[in-house]
């Protein structure tokens, strides 16, 4: 199904060329993300398969469209496996892709589920070989005593076919869930994290991984934390950082020691005591960060809001967002159907100058930086009709409601963006919602 957009907002911008794929309802979508040039868009689902799209050229036709993300390749990444010394079955859903930097004509990729890591080759092929000696054209075997020629196999044109070949496998290195893989800026290393514990991996070497981080207590009751996210700084390649379920960020420098058990900075915002509530610390937990394209900031998404820190100041964020504020006063019932666990991620834009994130109710909410606006857009099959135009959506927290607005009652947890991504170069961004995919592009008018 294809479906264009238009979505304006409170600046004359256009959101429009909104690509819908809808997928099967157990293909859940469980990350998205483009690759260093933007023209390809890879996302990963429940079921192990990874869906890459390709951006498509300009059409003459339609030249205030910037082209179409159409299906690339599809495959399987990962399947279901089961451990039998600890009778645990690992499911074969995708936490994670993230692309190498593109060195020749193929594209490399890494992708994680809970305890292996792959990397993938993907390349085209668009001629065949014929004209072999030793076999026919449909494969079958000659007879070398009827063989009185010699031939020069010739390469002739096929129709362009993509494949995926897996080229590394990192396996048995995590002792619990992986939830993240970082590339680092040398483009030869990444890492790897679970709860307790971050790997670093030489893209080459599969058998042996280092231990960088590792938090794990003598005692498992004494376990206080753990680690919810860990990204390589984009251009220090002995620089990363890690955060926790405590809301605390940790930035560390392998020059320092080979095991960063020492962190060089510690980011904590003091906790407001008048605040202070039963949920406080679950709702302070981060599930995201990541380093801004210059390297000089990073961005924490926790359950309310999303921070910007400057690396050069640890006592506090420089900015703060509050992505859906409206649902400090509905965190019980939040707490008791478990939507107060769910992980949203975050992302910036190409220039670092505007971050966007999910929400509820198929929400998902996008904050200047520099005029410090902020606009509320929603994702639906409803709505999206053939250049259709979507308003700034509101929510109402109390009194007499508008007729745009939407009722905080009314907001559905079950329809939830939790992964987004944003081109490194242009404003068009991806924007998973459950199990259907949506790819805005803007446009100025």
């Amino acid at each position: 199904v294809y479906t264009y957009i238009t979505l304006r907002d409170h600046r004359a911008r256009t959101w429009d060329s909104l690509r819908f794929v809808f997928l099967f309802p157990a293909d859940i979508i469980s990350t998205v993300e483009f690759n260093y040039s933007g023209e390809l868009l890879a996302t990963g689902d429940k079921g192990g398969r990874v869906v890459i799209f390709q951006h498509e050229q300009e059409s003459k036709n339609r030249p205030h469209l910037r082209g179409e993300y159409n299906v690339y390749s599809t495959f399987q990444s990962h399947e279901p496996e089961f451990d039998y010394l600890k009778s645990l079955e690992i499911e074969e859903k995708i936490n994670k892709i993230r692309w190498l930097p593109q060195q020749n004509a193929a594209h490399f990729l890494l992708s994680t589920n809970d305890k292996t890591i792959k990397l993938w080759k993907i390349s085209e092929r668009d001629k065949r070989a014929e004209g072999y000696n030793l076999k026919d054209e449909d494969g079958r075997l000659r007879d070398p005593f009827r063989i009185t020629s010699l031939r020069v196999p010739v390469l002739m044109p096929m129709d362009l076919m993509v494949e995926a070949s897996p080229r590394r496998i990192f396996a048995n290195a995590h002792t619990y869930h992986i939830n993240s893989i970082s590339v680092n800026s040398d483009h030869e290393t990444y890492l790897s994290a679970d709860d307790l514990r971050i790997n670093l991996w030489h893209l080459e070497i599969t058998d042996r991984s280092f231990n960088i981080v590792d938090i794990k207590p003598a005692n498992m009751e004494e376990l206080t934390e753990v680690i919810t996210a860990a990204e390589c700084h984009p251009l220090q390649c002995n620089v990363f950082v890690y955060s926790s379920s405590k809301g605390t960020i940790r930035l560390c420098d392998t020059r320092a020691a080979a095991l960063c058990d020492r962190q060089a900075k510690f980011f904590e915002e003091p906790e407001d005591p008048s605040s202070r509530s039963f949920f406080s610390e679950i709702i302070s937990s981060i599930s995201d960060v990541k380093f801004s394209h210059s390297g000089r900031y990073m961005m924490t998404r926790d359950y309310l809001s999303v921070k910007v820190w400057d690396l050069n100041m640890e006592n506090r964020p420089v900015e703060t967002y509050q992505v859906h504020e409206y649902l400090r006063s509905k965190l019980c019932s939040l707490y008791e159907n478990d939507c107060i666990f769910d992980k949203f991620e975050c992302c910036w834009n190409g220039s670092d100058s505007a971050i966007m994130t999910g929400s509820y109710n198929n929400f998902f909410r996008m904050f200047d930086r520099n005029t410090r606006r902020d606009i509320t857009l929603e994702a639906s099959r409803e709505s999206s009709k053939p250049r259709a135009t979507l308003k700034p959506r509101k929510v109402s927290t109390g009194g007499k409601r508008k007729k745009d607005e939407i009722s905080v009652d009314s907001l559905d947890f079950n329809k939830k963006i939790l992964h987004t991504a944003w081109h490194p170069k242009d404003n068009v961004i991806a924007v998973a919602a459950t199990n259907n995919l949506y790819i805005f592009q803007d446009k100025i008018n």
